[in-house]
C-alpha cells in the first residue's frame, strides 16, 4: 500500500466505493489509502467526511450520495441508519449475496493465504421475518421514565426504542410493545447500565417457524422474582396469543452478558419446538439453536445429502453440539453419532429430542469438546469417519485442531460464522496435510453483514 501523510489528507473528500468490508462499511481509496465508509453501497460516488484518520486507514461519514450504485435501494425499516442490526439493508438483496461471496473469498485469501474455492452464496428461504431469536435491551427514558425496548445505535450504549422490525416475525413486534405497556401499568423499572439499577434487563423471546409459538424470557437484575414479575409474566402468558411459556432468568451481575445462569419457568412450558430436516425440536431460554430455521435447514439438508452421496453409513463425531441438531438431521445416513456439548441444558433437550424422535444411533456426552477429543486419544477408540463442528465465533483451538486430526479419518466438515477464524483455523488444516475441497456460503441473516459457511476439507 502506497504510504500517505496523514496530513496531506483533506477533511473533506469526493470518492467511489469499491468494494465492502468484513463489517459492512464500504471500501474507498485515495491515493492508495483505505476508507471506510457507514451505510456505503460499492458503485457509490460520494462526498464524504473525515471522522478518525488512523495510520494506515480512516472512518468516514456520507455527506452527499452525489450518484448512488444502482444497487442502493430503499430500506424497508425507517430506523436503519440507528438501529445498527441490519448494517446493509439499504442494498438490493441479490448483490448482499454476491458482496457477502467476495467478502468469504477476500477473508480467506488474506488470512489463509490461497485461493480457496468459494461457492456462491445458497439465499435464505425468507428475506423478511426470518429472525426467531429477539434480544432485547430494556431501559427507561432519561425525563419521562417511559420503557423503551429496541436495540443499541452503532459503537454506543444508546438504545433505540423499536416499534417495528422487518427481519423478525410481525407478533415479535405485537409481544414486546405489550410488555412495554403492561411493565408500565405494573410499575416495573427498566434497568439503568451506568447504574445497574432497575429490575427488567432485557426480553429474550425465542419463537418457532414451526408452531408460531413463542416462549417469553424476562431476565432481571435479581434474584428472586417479586410480585410484579410474576404478575407481568401471568399476563403474557394469559393476555397474549400462541406464547408457550414464560420463565425469568436471574442475571443480577455487572455484565453484558444478557443471560444468567439460573433460569426459573414461571408459568407454561420452557421450550417451543422447531422442525428441521422433519425431526421436531425442542428450544429452552439458554438452547444454542440457529435464529433462521429455513437457512438452517437448508444447511442441514445440504450436509446430510453430501454424506449421503460420499460416505455409506459413516461414524460421525458431532462436537459443538448444542441440542445434537446436526446429530440428528443426520442419523438417517450415519451409522453411529456422538454428539458433545458442554452445556447441560442443551444436552438435556437433545435426549428429549432423541426420545420423542424414536433415534436410536446418537451417544450423548456433556463435556468440554476438547476434553473429551483428549479423553477419546487417551481411550484408543475408534476413529470416527467424519467430524462436524460447529464452534463458537472465537473458532477452535490449535489443540482441538490437532485433536480432531487424530481422531477423525476421512473428513472434517468445518461450520462457521465467522470467516476470519475460520480462515486461520482452515490455514493450520492446511499446514498438516488436510485438503480444503471448498466453501459453501449460506446467507442465515440478510441485509446483515454476518455469513455461514460450511467447508469440506478432506484428511
Amino acid at each position: 500500500m502506497q504510504t500517505v501523510d496523514l496530513y496531506d489528507i483533506p477533511q473533506d473528500l469526493i470518492v467511489k466505493v469499491e468494494k465492502l468490508s468484513n463489517l459492512g462499511f464500504g471500501i474507498a481509496k485515495f491515493n492508495g489509502y483505505v476508507i471506510f465508509i457507514e451505510n456505503a453501497c460499492p458503485g457509490d460516488e460520494l462526498k464524504i467526511k473525515i471522522i478518525k484518520k488512523n495510520k494506515n486507514f480512516a472512518n468516514a461519514e456520507i455527506v452527499e450520495i452525489i450518484t448512488p450504485s444502482k444497487y442502493r435501494t430503499k430500506p424497508l425499516c425507517p430506523m436503519q441508519k440507528v438501529c445498527g442490526s441490519c448494517q446493509i439493508q439499504f442494498i438490493d438483496y441479490q448483490y448482499q449475496l454476491n458482496l457477502k461471496k467476495d467478502i468469504v473469498a477476500d477473508t480467506m485469501k488474506n488470512i489463509y493465504g490461497y485461493d480457496i474455492e468459494v461457492r456462491d452464496v445458497v439465499p435464505s428461504p425468507k428475506e423478511w421475518g426470518y429472525r426467531h431469536k429477539i434480544q432485547y435491551p430494556i431501559s427507561e427514558a432519561k425525563n419521562s421514565k417511559r420503557i423503551i425496548a429496541g436495540y443499541y445505535k452503532p459503537a454506543t450504549h444508546e438504545l433505540v426504542n423499536i416499534k417495528y422490525c422487518p427481519i423478525q416475525p410481525e407478533y415479535c413486534d405485537k409481544i414486546i410493545d405489550f410488555i412495554r405497556i403492561k411493565v408500565q401499568e405494573i410499575g416495573l423499572s427498566g434497568y439503568n447500565e451506568k447504574k445497574h439499577s432497575g429490575v427488567l434487563r432485557h426480553v429474550v423471546i425465542r419463537t418457532s417457524e414451526y408452531s408460531l409459538k413463542s416462549l417469553v424470557v424476562l431476565v432481571i437484575n435479581d434474584s428472586f422474582a417479586n410480585e410484579k414479575i410474576m404478575s407481568l409474566a401471568k399476563k403474557i402468558y394469559s393476555e397474549l396469543e400462541n406464547i408457550s411459556g414464560v420463565c425469568v432468568n436471574y442475571n443480577s451481575k455487572k455484565t453484558n452478558l444478557i443471560l444468567g445462569e439460573k433460569t426459573e419457568l414461571i408459568v407454561g412450558e420452557s421450550f417451543v419446538e422447531e422442525k428441521l430436516c422433519d425431526k421436531v425440536f425442542k428450544i429452552g431460554a439458554k438452547t444454542f439453536f440457529q435464529v433462521n430455521p429455513s437457512s438452517a435447514n437448508n444447511i442441514f439438508n445440504y450436509v446430510k445429502n453430501y454424506i449421503k452421496t460420499k460416505f455409506d453409513k459413516p461414524t460421525i463425531l458431532d462436537a459443538y453440539a448444542g441440542i445434537a441438531t446436526f446429530g440428528i438431521c443426520l442419523s438417517d445416513v450415519a451409522n453411529k453419532i456422538t454428539s458433545v456439548e458442554q452445556v447441560r441444558e442443551s444436552i438435556d433437550y437433545a435426549k428429549r429430542i432423541i426420545e420423542e424422535n424414536g433415534i436410536k444411533n446418537i451417544d450423548l456426552y456433556c463435556e468440554d469438546a476438547a476434553r473429551f477429543f483428549e479423553k477419546e486419544l487417551n481411550n484408543n477408540s475408534p476413529k470416527y469417519d467424519i467430524a462436524v463442528i460447529d464452534p463458537p465465533r472465537k473458532g477452535c483451538s490449535r489443540e482441538s485442531i490437532d485433536y480432531l486430526l487424530k481422531l477423525t479419518k476421512k473428513m472434517i466438515i468445518y461450520v462457521s460464522c465467522n470467516p476470519a477464524t475460520l480462515a486461520r483455523d482452515l490455514k493450520i488444516f492446511k499446514e498438516n496435510g488436510c485438503k480444503i475441497d471448498f466453501v459453501q456460503p449460506f446467507d442465515m441473516f440478510p441485509h446483515t453483514y454476518h455469513i455461514e459457511n460450511v467447508v469440506f476439507i478432506s484428511l
